[in-house]
């Protein structure tokens, strides 16, 4: 009777344990966020200094991959409209010194830059640059996921003449 008690109350808390677990993975694709819509200013505006396209790193896996275009502004990062995600935990902008980001070990180990976390998987969104940054040195804008330490989508920036 006790073992089975035992094994009764074991087999909830585990089952709890994995739907809890399920449910922080299916809550983004269930229930997404509303697509993000932000503008530049005037003052952000300023002259552009590159532009790239965020692509699939890696095609054999369907979770993690990115589309759309990134313009970056003397003091501004620019995701464009057309910019998307798939959805997932504790995403952020990087500034990446390394050109061709392609996998997980291209980014731990840079000085990259955090911008930010992504405030959406999808739409226009803008991340000011800190001040004193040499944008030269950064020939990539990736999306990481902190959470996991995942590569989701990196964009190779072409800089302007």
């Amino acid at each position: 009777m006790l073992r089975s008690l035992l094994i009764f109350f074991l087999g909830g808390i585990l089952g709890t344990a994995f739907g809890v677990a399920i449910g922080f993975f299916a809550f983004p694709y269930v229930f997404p966020p509303p697509p993000a819509a932000e503008m530049l200013t005037e003052t952000e505006q300023t002259r552009v200094v590159a532009r790239g396209t965020f692509i699939h790193a890696n095609p054999s896996d369907p979770v993690h991959y990115g589309s759309g275009e990134v313009t970056m502004y003397e003091n501004t990062v620019f995701l464009e409209g057309d910019f998307k995600v798939g959805p997932g935990p504790n995403y952020h902008v990087y500034l990446v010194p390394k050109a061709e980001v392609r996998g997980n070990g291209d980014v731990p180990n840079t000085m990259f830059i955090d911008l930010g976390r992504l405030r959406a998987f999808e739409g226009s969104q803008r991340y000011p640059i800190p001040q004193g940054i040499d944008l030269q040195q950064f020939p990539s804008v990736v999306i990481w996921c902190e959470q996991f330490g995942v590569l989701i989508s990196p964009a190779d920036l072409e800089f302007e003449a």
